[in-house]
């Protein structure tokens, strides 16, 4: 598992974002994924983007930082702000860090600092396991023993899960990013719009599909589409 930052940005300032990018930049242990000046293209991304850490910034029009931040979960979060009144609250969202604007250079590189840490902390205590409402009831399955996870084609809202075991189970009424939520991601790709793979069962791949090592009960091995829009998560996740 990875301890590099692997940051997302979101400023609705310009100047602010750029001054951002370059002082992640000039740290070797960051690598900035994408930026953004626009909360909602922000939201629309990252189901698709492969990231630990967002620097957030709070007051911006439409939507606040601090809203943005419900929906990272299980994501490092930095925030920043000209306003002091907001630190109560980012902290109540178990931020790693609030910096006040203007930004300092010395200032941020202590969060990403404090960032490092908590990233190497859920590297060597991350969980192995999650509690999945299932079709069996509240079910515990281990991260390893998923292999592939597909949208049910009879109700597009719960998601099938094939297991190293053979067996297979259904995820009652959950999302595709909901499910990416709690799976490492370092272990799990999206490729399509109704498949996650497990990386550790691909065999070949092309530009457009995936076969990968899970076999259906007559025996056959499940083959992936992998569309364009998840083809470059899928690329840097196996280092092509």
């Amino acid at each position: 598992m990875t301890t590099k930052l692997k940051c997302l940005l979101l400023d609705d300032e310009l100047p602010a974002l750029s001054y951002i990018k370059v002082l992640c930049e000039e740290i070797p242990e960051v690598e900035v994924i994408k930026a953004f000046n626009d909360p909602a293209r922000f939201l629309e991304a990252i189901p698709h983007l492969d990231f630990n850490l967002c620097i957030l910034d709070i007051q911006m029009p439409g939507v606040t930082g601090l809203e943005v931040a419900q929906y990272l979960t299980d994501k490092l979060i930095i925030f920043t702000t000209a306003y002091k009144e907001f630190a109560a609250e980012a902290f109540d969202l178990n931020a790693v860090d609030y910096i006040r604007k203007p930004l300092q250079k010395d200032r941020f590189e202590k969060a990403i600092d404090k960032a490092k840490k908590a990233l190497a902390n859920k590297v060597s205590s991350g969980k192995k396991q999650a509690l999945w409402n299932t079709d069996k009831g509240k079910t515990l399955l281990a991260f390893n023993d998923i292999l592939y996870i597909t949208a049910s084609e009879t109700d597009s809202r719960d998601k099938i899960v094939y297991l190293e075991d053979g067996g297979k189970t259904t995820i009652k009424n959950t999302s595709f990013e909901q499910i990416l939520n709690t799976l490492p991601s370092q272990l799990f790709c999206r490729v399509n719009k109704k498949e996650i793979i497990a990386l550790k069962t691909i065999l070949h791949f092309t530009a457009d599909e995936i076969k990968t090592s899970v076999r259906l009960k007559n025996g056959n091995t499940i083959n992936a589409s992998l569309s364009e829009v998840y083809r470059d998560d899928f690329k840097s996740k196996i280092k092509v």
